[in-house]
């Protein structure tokens, strides 16, 4: 009779550890992505090689290192951390637009999603709020190209 007892309660035992797991498990809240034009924030700069700084997010600065008039690889620097892990992702939508007007047009905004035929490749990083910071570059401005990049895959 104890056996039986044990084999009716066994069911429960197992939805209440799903709903603990479920509940539990959850994620807080799905980090923003912001999408940087890299290529207007290097400028000129592409054509001299070495070091140069595109971009400061309070302890953050990220850096495009630059060689033979292409990016060779893009760095990011925390003041107190250090070195900050980046993510490369490859796409062939324009999530980032070069100059942004203060009146978009419904109609105009599909038009980012589209494919043009070119692949962006862009370098991420999670800031200290858990939001990530994505910096785009066509694909012929980089020198490895798409080499160990993932295809992005917008959350929103």
């Amino acid at each position: 009779m104890n056996m039986s007892r044990t084999k009716s309660l066994l069911p429960a035992f197992v939805a209440i550890f799903v709903l603990l797991f479920l509940l539990g498990g959850a994620p807080v809240a799905a980090a923003k992505s912001t999408h940087h034009d890299a290529k207007q924030l290097l400028a000129g700069n592409n054509k001299a090689d070495g070091r140069h700084d595109i971009d400061h997010k309070g302890k953050f600065t990220t850096t495009v290192e630059v060689k033979n008039g292409k990016v060779a690889g893009v760095h990011v620097r925390h003041s107190e951390r250090g070195d900050i892990p980046v993510k490369k992702y490859k796409t062939h939508h324009k999530m980032a637009l070069a100059a942004r007007a203060h009146i978009v047009y419904a109609s105009f905004t599909s038009a980012q999603y589209t494919d043009l035929g070119t692949v962006y490749i862009g370098y991420a990083y999670i800031d200290d709020n858990g939001d990530e910071e994505i910096y785009w570059f066509p694909e012929e401005m980089i020198l490895d190209g798409d080499t160990g990049a993932i295809e992005y895959v917008p959350t929103s």
